[in-house]
């Protein structure tokens, strides 16, 4: 008899900016996640300070001591831009800063070679308002085309995550990208999908969005959300019924990373870390997915207080 491998459960370190990555990294290995989801900011791993070869290289040590695998995350909301939450984009209308977006993915693909990273995820950026369509598309084209010649010489796939708003905003608009850039392989070019953002505003259920994104998956984000509501919530506050969800990882033979998302919630991060490893594995349980083993608790009692 066969035994399925359990999903590969992480945690993003967008949701544990309250601490030093050194701590955060140990938190997670302590509390027996398999993994880090690791979004490239000024406070954990900065992609522009000095010497960021060496200071991978730490981290790289870390990861292997902890036994933690990564996917690198480039969602940063300010490391670009100080004014301006996740600019400049890719479809920026200035070259120049189109080209600093371009240069962040392509440091981001470094840094994940050298980490042995699961994928790098990024994303299109929101079309600017004078801009149309198809220009903005050929924007997206002309930018990710760097960024996928590094991907290939490196050996890491690129991870595109459809986000409400933004010009690649659900899986018919990663379809669409995928057209546009000459429909590379699967390897090359695949798909961040985020849970929460599937209950938010796909036409079908999130565990059939799983199945439908089956050969392109490369990275998986998850959070409780509202149907119509692009805001990530803990488990268990929100209208996703997760059970079917992790049973459609597991039925896919998904063996990335499944990345809790939780961005606005460092100052719960500790405490809501082990409590969305808590309910993960209940949900993967009751949908007839073989969890890790337990682990003893951490932290304080679940639950997050407001800020």
């Amino acid at each position: 008899m066969t035994t399925t491998p359990a999903l590969r459960l992480a945690y993003g370190t967008n949701g544990l900016t309250d601490l030093r990555l050194t701590d955060a990294l140990a938190l997670l290995a302590d509390l027996g996640y398999d993994g880090v989801s690791l979004t490239l900011d000024h406070m954990h791993l900065d992609p522009l300070a000095p010497d960021l070869q060496a200071r991978t290289a730490h981290v790289a040590r870390r990861l292997d001591a902890l036994g933690l695998s990564v996917a690198i995350e480039t969602g940063a909301r300010y490391v670009l831009d100080p004014y301006r939450k996740h600019h400049p984009t890719l479809l920026d209308p200035d070259p120049d800063a189109r080209a600093q977006r371009t240069g962040l993915l392509r440091t981001a693909v470094r840094v994940a070679a050298d980490l042995g990273a699961t994928a790098v995820h990024c994303f299109s950026g929101v079309r600017p308002d004078d801009t149309p369509e198809d220009t903005a598309r050929h924007r997206l084209v002309d930018a990710l085309g760097p960024v996928l010649d590094a991907a290939s010489e490196a050996g890491v796939p690129l991870a595109v995550e459809p986000e409400p708003g933004h010009l690649v905003g659900d899986l018919a608009g990663f379809h669409r990208l995928r057209t546009d850039l000459g429909d590379p392989p699967a390897a090359l070019l695949g798909l961040t999908l985020d849970i929460g953002h599937c209950q938010c505003l796909e036409p079908d259920p999130p565990a059939a969005c799983v199945r439908a994104a089956a050969p392109w998956l490369r990275h998986v984000q998850i959070e409780d959300m509202r149907r119509g509501v692009h805001e990530h919530l803990p488990f268990g506050t929100g209208e996703i019924d997760f059970p079917p969800v992790l049973q459609a990882l597991q039925d896919i033979g998904y063996r990335g990373l499944v990345g809790v998302e939780l961005p606005r919630h460092s100052h719960a991060g500790p405490r809501l870390a082990e409590s969305s490893l808590r309910f993960l594995r209940a949900a993967a349980a009751a949908g007839g997915t073989a969890p890790e083993q337990p682990t003893a608790l951490l932290v304080g009692p679940a639950g997050a207080p407001s800020c």
